[in-house]
C-alpha cells in the first residue's frame, strides 16, 4: 500500500469508525464491530511479524490469552477468585508485561526456526501453554477458567457499556495501528525489514539479528496482549477453549483473508471472519461455519494470493489499465 496515501486513507477510516455508533444499532456496534476490532489486534500482531519480519507465528492467540488470565487471577470480583483484591489500573499493566515477557520467550525458544519449523515451534508452544491452564485448577480453575471478569470503569461508565466497549477498543486498536506505521520507520523496524529480505547481509552490517528477532517478539506479544484483555472483558471472563487450537487458528485466517501486506489487513480480515460468524446460521448452518469460513478462506486465497488487500490493489491497477504487479512471494 502506498506509504503516502496510508495516512489520510487510516484518518478517513477512523472518522468513520468513530460516527458509525450514530447510525448504527448497539448489536452491530458491540457484536460485531466492537468484536472485530479486539480480533484485529491480535491478528496485528500476527500480521506485524509476518509482513516486516518475515516470520508468522501461531503463538499470538495463546499470548493474548496470557494477558487476560494474569488480569483475570488478580482482579477483585472474579469467580472463582485466585489472588483477587489487586485493581485493574495494577492488573492490566501486569497483564500486558506477562503478555510481552512471554512473547520475548516464544522468541528465545523460536530464534533459529525458519518457514514450517517456526510454524510448529510456535504451535506447539501455543498448545502447550493451553492444556498447561487446563490442567492447572488451582491457578486456572481448569477447564471450566475465570468468569466475571468485567473490566475497569471508565469515567465512572462500566466497561460493559456498549459504546464504552466500543470507544476503548477503537482508540486501543488506532494508537497500536499508528504504533506499528511509525515503528516500522524506525532504526529497529529498517534492521527487522532487512532480516526479511536477508539475515547474513543484516549480521554482515553490524547488528544482531537474533536479538532484534527477539525483540521483535516482544513487541508483538504486547499489541496481542493489549487484544487478549480486550478479549477478556469483552468474554466477561477466559477459558482455556478460548485460546485453543480452534482460536489460535481463527486468528491465522483472520490475518491471511485480509492480506499480510500491512496492518489494516488483519481488522479487514477480521471483519469479514466476524461478520461470517455471526450470521453463518442465516447464510448457511450454525453448525457448518468452520465449512463456510474455510471455503471463504479458499475463495479469497486462490482468487487473491495476497488477501483482499492484495485484491483492492489488483482492482485498482486494473481500473487505471496498468498492467497488475506479480503478488510477492509469501513470508517465510
Amino acid at each position: 500500500m502506498n506509504g503516502n496515501r496510508i495516512i489520510p486513507i487510516s484518518l478517513a477510516l477512523l472518522a468513520i469508525m468513530a460516527v458509525l455508533p450514530a447510525v448504527l444499532p448497539p448489536f452491530f456496534t458491540g457484536n460485531i464491530l466492537g468484536r472485530a476490532l479486539v480480533f484485529g489486534i491480535i491478528a496485528m500482531s500476527l500480521t506485524f511479524l509476518a509482513t516486516y519480519g518475515g516470520f508468522v507465528s501461531l503463538a499470538q492467540m495463546m499470548i493474548a490469552g496470557v494477558a487476560g488470565y494474569t488480569v483475570a487471577v488478580l482482579v477483585p470480583g472474579a469467580a472463582p477468585s485466585i489472588v483477587g483484591g489487586v485493581p485493574y489500573a495494577l492488573a492490566i499493566p501486569l497483564g500486558l508485561l506477562a503478555a510481552t515477557a512471554m512473547g520475548l520467550l516464544v522468541g528465545l525458544i523460536a530464534v533459529r526456526t525458519q518457514g514450517i519449523y517456526l510454524l510448529m515451534i510456535t504451535l506447539a508452544l501455543a498448545v502447550g501453554v493451553q492444556l498447561f491452564i487446563q490442567a492447572n485448577i488451582a491457578w486456572f480453575n481448569g477447564y471450566e477458567g475465570i468468569r466475571n471478569v468485567v473490566g475497569p470503569d471508565v469515567f465512572g461508565m462500566p466497561f460493559r457499556d456498549t459504546y464504552v466497549f466500543y470507544y476503548v477498543t477503537l482508540a486501543v486498536a488506532a494508537i497500536l495501528y499508528a504504533f506499528i506505521l511509525y515503528f516500522v520507520r524506525t532504526p529497529f523496524g529498517l534492521v527487522l525489514q532487512g532480516m526479511r529480505d536477508n539475515v547474513r547481509r543484516v549480521n554482515a552490517l553490524g547488528y544482531h539479528a537474533a536479538t532484534h528477532r527477539v525483540l521483535a517478539f516482544g513487541v508483538a506479544g504486547f499489541i496481542a496482549g493489549c487484544g487478549g484483555l480486550l478479549f477478556t472483558f469483552y468474554n466477561i471472563g477466559i477459558s482455556p477453549g478460548s485460546i485453543g487450537l480452534a482460536a489460535t487458528v481463527n486468528i491465522l485466517i483472520m490475518a491471511v483473508i485480509g492480506g499480510l501486506g500491512h496492518p489494516i489487513g488483519a481488522f479487514i480480515g477480521a471483519l469479514i471472519f466476524v461478520v461470517f460468524d455471526t450470521f453463518a446460521a442465516d447464510l448457511y448452518d450454525r453448525d457448518r461455519f468452520n465449512t463456510l469460513i474455510g471455503a471463504v478462506f479458499l475463495i479469497i486465497v486462490l482468487v487473491s494470493p495476497d488477501g483482499v488487500l492484495g485484491l483492492a490493489k489488483r482492482l485498482r491497477t486494473a481500473l487505471r489499465g496498468k498492467p497488475a504487479a506479480v503478488p510477492a512471494e509469501a513470508p517465510r
